[in-house]
């Protein structure tokens, strides 16, 4: 059984505080917008598609212990809430998406004749509730459909797989997006190993993916950010396998900062780079990577570790979360929906709704 990022019942939110992982496992109730915004604003929570999630059910919770009393108070409790948690962290698309057909959906309803405003708000929360069971079923074939296409690869009886950040259970609702391709690939018995990258500076892989690795079985090793072209020359890397915050029309895509150094490193050592993401994380809106947002962290984050200074004081800081990775450095693009090269996303997923 795969981690829990987010435990959820109706009136109830509890999301596992990750910047205590893996020393502490613990649960944190969130009871509205405004502490989930702060919850993912404070990376507590984080990955694209859990970002959506706990969005949205922090305001099924609130709608479920502290409803508005009109339809009126009720479309601009939505609606500024929404805006609040997109704000929280913009990079990611999945979470803007989610707002803007939340909002849709409202607006849709609230128009109708006859509208009851309790009616609304429980169509409001079980639209919050199927999210996160989409997102599960959605990561299941996300791994599925990865994992048959990476092994259709000539002389791939066994692969071994490079991979960067989190994208597991601790970032989606459940079985995750590469790592969701990981775990395929382990249940078929056809993975013989996993390099994971620490991800510097806020050790996401190291603190988070090599839990999840443990937590499973599945064998891992470790290695700095530094180390990952001396091992894809030495210990033979199959593939390297990332997720993504935000996939544009063209197939670019923004992803944990340190992405793109990955792609560039796979395409000289000939080793297929693959980007694992729902169809949630495509933002066709926007025609290439050069017009994405990309949110900068604090200075500290770079220069302290758990608290205490590790680099030369009066050292300026340039800290980008996210980088942003040329669609002719991705070798396919996994989705839901299938495996699609990043000039054919766009007509594919358009096609498919």
């Amino acid at each position: 059984m795969s981690l829990e990022s987010v435990r959820y019942s109706r009136g109830s939110l509890l999301v596992l505080n990750q910047l205590l992982l893996p020393h502490r496992s613990e649960y944190e109730a969130v009871t509205g917008a405004q502490q989930g915004a702060q919850a993912i604003r404070d990376m507590k929570v984080r990955g694209a598609p859990a970002i959506a999630i706990v969005g949205c059910l922090s305001l099924a919770v609130e709608l479920t212990t502290n409803p508005p009393q009109d339809t009126s108070a009720l479309v601009t409790f939505v609606q500024e809430s929404l805006d609040l948690l997109i704000g929280a962290r913009p990079t990611a698309v999945n979470m803007k998406k989610a707002a803007d057909e939340m909002k849709a959906f409202l607006s849709q309803e609230a128009g109708k004749p006859g509208a009851a405003v309790l009616e609304l708000i429980e169509g409001v929360i079980r639209w919050a509730e199927a999210l996160r069971e989409k997102d599960v079923d959605d990561n299941h074939k996300i791994g599925d459909f990865g994992a048959k296409h990476i092994l259709e690869t000539p002389g791939s009886s066994e692969v071994c797989v490079l991979t960067h950040c989190n994208t597991g259970s601790l970032a989606t609702a459940g079985h995750g997006t590469a790592l969701g391709v990981i775990r395929s690939l382990h249940a078929l018995g056809r993975l013989s190993h996993v390099f994971c990258t620490e991800t510097r500076p806020y050790n996401q892989g190291s603190r988070l993916t090599a839990y999840e690795l443990v937590y499973e079985k599945i064998p891992a090793t470790l290695i700095t950010d530094s180390m990952a072209a001396v091992t894809m020359r030495e210990r033979r890397v199959s593939a390297v396998v990332v997720g993504a915050d935000r996939v544009v029309a063209n197939g670019d895509t923004a992803n944990k900062v340190g992405t793109y150094q990955l792609a560039i490193l796979a395409k000289h050592h000939g080793i297929p780079f693959y980007v694992a993401a729902p169809s949630t994380s495509c933002d066709f809106s926007m025609p290439t990577g050069a017009g994405i947002v990309i949110e900068e962290r604090p200075g500290h984050e770079l220069t302290d570790i758990n608290g205490t200074r590790v680099a030369a004081p009066g050292i300026g800081v340039w800290n980008p979360a996210f980088d942003v990775t040329p669609h002719e450095l991705i070798t396919g693009i996994i989705t839901e929906r299938g495996v699609f090269k990043p000039e054919e996303l766009k007509e594919a997923l358009t096609r498919a709704q």
